[in-house]
């Protein structure tokens, strides 16, 4: 591997057949074809049975895209209790970005054989070591040395640890993206010597009972779930199957994404992890996510973007890559009103943070006390409920600031702080230290840290996570320093933490035999900040930055003008009902050595929703801002309903405009940001018209609600509506949909459309062509300063060389396969509506005709043949592929 990264060299690679003697196939296998969206090429997908040495017959899916050439490999791992379906749409997503993937349905899931062996490494981990070797015999994947492919290993749970354990026991994995995974499951199902038994009963169920299992784990749950005390053997078995066990041996580039609300492999897991392989030598960024085992948002849009290109960093080579920060933390707060999810909000360090950083020490008070832990330790108290986690989860409704914790009367002491006089960020692990004593040889504590609100009443576990200890030796009394659970959980001013130490949880396994504890806090609560994790601030309104420039602007063009007794051009009467024309317009900047813009000429029509489209740099942002009097043209004229366009010129009140990102002061509510904006233009109050503004941009109750607690949709609506007040003539928008999920793009659609319709005009600028194409009648294609093509949608998109062929019935594959080898076509995709047929230009054999009669000849049955092009692929003809 040639990743030039600075670090220890790699050991050595063993050279391996590309077709090992112990890796058969079993059948034959079968291959479809996956169509694409857009552009992106379509993806075959080929099934194999693959029998490996000790018979154990594997379930695979191969997924390649059409495009030539060699290519990094992806071996994608799937969930406990799940199968190779449940990737396949990550695998169809990774292979249209330039990989060779493969999935697989692990020992015992699936269609898979054998016994769970729980990532064993003489069984799964040796099964994907065969998996490697195949790859190396792919003629579609890349070699780093003969036997030896490039290849990255991703996956959730029990998928990531696969992952981790491959790079461990095979030195030909190059990358790594674990998420949601154990580096010691040992720890992770017996942490501090107590047994996680609610969690270690889902994974024996979810796995198909006791049974399906490998005996010698059989045997080893049976025993401790019994006992309630997992022993030295049980230890010793999980130790062997854990990414932990092989440390010293994991050296690739690692991902590492771990769960916020997870109290199965919680944020601990993934902190050792990074420390064990960055000791190594190996590049490693950390993500806490906002889901996990217990539910919340997996944010896996956004996750698998980020392997994507963790991959495309380590795997291509691609050193402008941008994999994302070192350290990045979802924070949630606040409920979007239109959907009643949680609002996510991203911090990041350019450096891991770890679990102790920057600790601040908190005085608890409270003096010694006694409680019980009762016979059968029932009733236990309840935190987290292990197989409850999807949706929102009990965790979920925690960072929301809604408490659903229960401890109970007499088996628990707490120990509060005074109340906070500032908020308090708490980022890692707090600890303190406590002296225990108990009726019993051994006693077993489990610690939590409250937010109680400021009537005392109200109090709210974060993430819903408690940190079992088992004491020993408490009867002669013992001063134990507890490492309490890793949480990122802001608490407000005014409110205090509280330590509960209670004897009994739900979801773990407490001595059956009654028992008197008694607990002391001998020290502080050391809570750690990590202040460097920084969020990013909520931008101020546009009109903070943007207003006083103009006025600035204003008063000097006001200046100027009155020194040189120039008039500005006098309206033009023909243009009076026209929302805006450009003629000639040109611009550039001081010291630039090219024209922003040059020679724009363009007309817009009342009614229309124009599309400004164009590469980066093409010149959208310097026009808009000359259209909005921003920035003077070197040359050339804009005219708004037939008044010039200058700095202050009265016809921009008739304009509307939304250019910056959306920006409010998050303390007040989105009605007070709209008022406020409004005050500050100095217009009368009744021409704002704000009712029918926010009609037009849905908000409804959220109105009344502070900025802060909204989405990032909610914001860009209650960006236009500001826009939008006083009815503006003319309404321009620059990348309206940014940062916008599929739904709250829709949103964004309608508004556009519901704004037009009564006459009004909007311009905008998007790089979401398949949105302009459906919101926008009009296009105005520029390209390096100038217009390459105006004129409406239909008329930009109506030619092209891709024919869309209908058919009375669905096509055979193997009909498909005939019409894409014809003379003169380039592709044959098998769509809904029938055949999406793309001639090739440069043969004589590549015309509508031609391709009718051959399809006549293969006894295709076709219904209807027309040009179907996309905006994309116009756009990118008119531009020549300089997007």
């Amino acid at each position: 591997m040639d990743l030039r990264l600075p670090g220890p060299p790699r050991r050595p690679r063993r050279l391996l057949a590309a077709a090992a003697a112990v890796l058969v196939l079993a059948g034959a296998g079968t291959w479809t074809a996956a169509s694409a969206d857009g552009d992106a090429p379509s993806v075959r997908r080929t099934d194999q049975v693959m029998t490996v040495a000790d018979g154990v017959r594997i379930d695979t899916s191969y997924f390649t895209s059409a495009t030539a050439g060699r290519r990094p490999a992806v071996l994608l791992g799937h969930g406990f209790g799940g199968s190779k379906d449940d990737v396949r749409e990550q695998a169809e997503d990774l292979a249209r970005d330039g990989y060779a993937v493969l999935t697989w349905s692990a020992r015992g899931f699936g269609a898979s054989t054998g016994r769970i062996g729980l990532n064993a490494p003489r069984g799964e981990v040796a099964d994907v070591s065969k998996l490697i070797d195949w790859l190396a015999g792919r003629p579609q994947v890349r070699l780093d040395e003969p036997g030896d492919p490039r290849v990255g290993v991703a996956g959730a749970s029990y998928g990531g640890a696969i992952a981790l354990l491959a790079a461990g026991h095979d030195d030909r994995v190059d990358a790594l993206a674990p998420a949601i995974t154990y580096w010691n499951l040992s720890d992770a199902l017996f942490p501090d010597g107590v047994f996680k038994k609610l969690w270690a009963g889902v994974f024996v169920t979810s796995g198909g009972g006791c049974r399906a299992f490998e005996p010698g784990l059989c045997r080893m749950y049976e025993r401790v779930a019994e006992s309630g005390t997992p022993d030295a053997g049980a230890r010793a078995l999980l130790d062997a199957r854990s990414p932990s066990a092989v440390a010293d041996r994991i050296k690739v580039p690692t991902l590492l994404v771990q769960g916020q609300s997870d109290s199965l492999f919680p944020l601990g897991q993934a902190d050792a992890a990074a420390r064990a392989i960055r000791a190594n030598g190996a590049p490693v960024d950390v993500d806490w996510i906002a889901g996990g085992h217990d539910g919340g948002d997996l944010e896996p849009d956004r996750v698998r973007a980020r392997v994507t290109a963790w991959f495309d960093r380590y795997l291509k080579d691609e050193k402008s890559a941008d994999t994302g920060p070192a350290f990045r933390v979802t924070r949630t707060g606040g409920i979007d009103s239109t959907d009643g999810t949680a609002q996510l909000r991203g911090a990041s360090s350019d450096t891991y943070p770890g679990l102790r950083s920057d600790p601040r020490e908190i005085t608890l008070r409270g003096r010694g006390q006694t409680f019980a832990n009762p016979a059968g330790a029932s009733p236990p108290a309840v935190s987290a409920l292990p197989g409850l986690g999807t949706g929102g989860g009990l965790a979920q409704l925690s960072s929301l600031g809604v408490g659903v914790s229960l401890d109970f009367p007499g088996q628990h002491a707490r120990f509060d702080s005074a109340p906070l006089k500032a908020p308090l960020r708490v980022t890692g692990s707090p600890t303190v230290t406590v002296h225990v004593e108990s009726s019993t040889e051994d006693a077993v504590l489990f610690g939590k840290v409250y937010d109680v609100g400021p009537d005392g009443t109200r109090q709210v576990l974060p993430a819903q996570l408690v940190a079992p200890v088992r004491v020993e030796g408490a009867r002669e009394g013992r001063d134990v320093t507890l490492t309490l659970p890793v949480i990122d959980h802001e608490i407000d001013k005014g409110h205090r933490l509280r330590l509960v130490l209670a004897s009994t949880d739900l979801g773990y396994a407490s001595p059956a035999a009654p028992a008197t504890y008694q607990v002391s806090v001998t020290g502080p609560l050391s809570v750690p900040t990590a202040p460097r994790v920084e969020t990013a601030a909520a931008p101020l309104p546009a009109w903070v930055w943007w207003l006083p420039a103009a006025a600035a602007v204003v008063a000097a063009a006001l200046l100027l003008g009155a020194r040189r007794r120039t008039a500005a051009p006098a309206p033009d009467p023909a243009l009076a009902e026209v929302p805006l024309q450009i003629t000639d317009l040109s611009k550039k900047y001081a010291k630039g050595d090219r024209y922003s813009v040059r020679d724009l000429s363009f007309r817009v029509e009342k009614g229309q929703v124009l599309g400004l489209l164009g590469p980066n740099g093409a010149g959208k942002t310097t026009t808009l801002r000359m259209l909005m009097g921003l920035i003077r043209p070197d040359g050339g004229e804009i005219r708004v309903f037939g008044q010039a366009i200058r700095p202050g010129a009265p016809v921009l009140s008739r304009v509307g405009a939304f250019v910056e990102g959306a920006g409010f002061l998050p303390h007040l509510s989105g009605r007070e940001n709209l008022e406020l904006y409004w005050r500050a233009t100095g217009r009368p109050p009744e021409d704002a018209h704000l009712e029918e503004a926010l009609e037009i941009a849905g908000l409804g109750d959220a109105l009344a609600r502070a900025v802060r607690t909204y989405s990032q949709g909610m914001r860009q609506r209650l960006a236009i509506a500001q826009a939008m007040l006083g009815l503006p003539d003319l309404l321009i928008l620059d990348e309206p949909t940014n940062g916008l999920d599929p739904p709250q793009i829709r949103e964004m659609r309608e508004v556009m459309i519901r704004y037009a319709a009564v006459g009004r005009t909007v311009i905008v600028s998007s790089h979401l062509l398949a949105e302009v194409e459906q919101s926008c009648t009009h296009l105005v294609v520029m390209d390096r300063g100038r217009l390459v093509q105006a004129g409406p949608v239909g008329e930009i998109t109506g030619n092209g060389d891709t024919l869309l062929v209908g058919t009375s019935e669905p096509l055979e594959e193997v009909v498909v396969d005939k019409v894409a080898a014809l003379p003169g076509v380039a592709t044959a995709t098998r769509t809904e509506e029938g055949l999406l047929v793309r001639l090739a230009g440069d043969s004589a054999d590549g015309t509508p005709q031609r391709l009718v009669a051959e399809l006549v000849r293969l006894d295709v049955p076709v219904t209807s043949v027309g040009p179907h092009r996309r905006l994309e692929d116009a756009f990118l003809t008119l531009i020549g592929g300089s997007a």
